[in-house]
């Protein structure tokens, strides 16, 4: 079994969750704060195609540590927060959560790119090799 990348879960949870962030109206009662989208760890996990503690863990442990920081004033401001207000659980800071998205998406774009471009001047070597030989 593939341990899932944290793009994949992040592109999961996106494409499970922004519909629910998009159409947040205050005073709905639906959740606390727009921008803390409560997730359910399990869907994302089977998904995933693995154990619910293991998207639990990559947010809590791993993403929030990285990417969760304390402002100016010493507020925190948390990728994935435990709980948000007094209903909302294992809620991801969506906002935050889509910058870094596109971010590793970029960067899976760029790899991909330099991988494509490394392969096209392997395949010109190799012919010109060819050529330089037979001629």
């Amino acid at each position: 079994m593939k341990v899932p990348t944290d793009l994949a879960i992040l592109e999961e949870i996106f494409k499970e969750y922004y519909s629910a962030y998009a159409s947040f109206q205050k005073g709905s009662g639906d959740r606390e704060s727009k921008i803390y989208v409560p997730i359910v760890c399990g869907d994302i996990a089977k998904k995933l195609n693995v154990d619910s503690d293991i998207v639990f863990g990559r947010l809590y442990y791993h993403l929030e540590k990285k990417y969760g920081y304390k402002q100016r004033d010493g507020a925190n401001v948390h990728f994935f927060a435990l709980r948000v207000g007094e209903n909302d659980v294992h809620c991801v800071n969506f906002p935050l959560m889509a910058s870094v998205l596109a971010g590793l998406q970029h960067e899976r774009d760029k790899f991909k790119l330099t991988t494509a471009l490394s392969f096209v001047a392997l395949a010109v070597s190799v012919i010109s090799i060819l050529i330089s030989i037979a001629g």
